[in-house]
């Protein structure tokens, strides 16, 4: 679950909604997503995707079932235990940051880290993800 938030991008709240039938190898299909269009695709890393379908197949979750059953309050819960656990203060949106954090340092352009990664409908949401963007060479 924090996987898809650090390296997708995802909000919980996307997350948490995921059932298998979204899954499709590397590609996750959200159902009415924030954006309100009919649904948007979130691209994850090939090793995650693997330790996802893994997660399903050990688990045995059904087609339709969510994946992760648990409440936003859990969730959020969860994420906070974890930053204790590793001694930082860690709430579920900075796991999203990080994942367009990581992307802009490794080169990809700010357009596709909004457009493609965050699903932002302006890059100026973006730019605030970022603080102050710069090219880096």
């Amino acid at each position: 679950m924090l996987e898809l938030m650090a390296r997708g991008g995802m909000r919980i709240s996307e997350v948490l909604k995921l059932t298998p039938a979204d899954v499709f190898d590397q590609k996750l299909v959200l159902r009415n997503p924030k954006s309100g269009r009919e649904h948007e695709l979130v691209y994850i890393p090939r090793k995650l995707a693997e330790r996802l379908k893994e997660y399903i197949n050990n688990k045995h979750i059904y087609p339709d079932n969510r994946i992760f059953p648990i409440t936003y309050v859990g969730a959020r819960a969860m994420v906070r235990k974890v930053g204790r656990m590793v001694g930082i203060t860690l709430r579920p949106h900075d796991l999203r940051r990080h994942a367009a954090t990581y992307v802009s340092l490794s080169g990809i352009p700010i357009e596709i880290v909004s457009k493609v990664i965050l699903r932002h409908a302006n890059l100026s949401t973006t730019q605030r993800y970022l603080g102050k963007v710069t090219d880096i060479k």
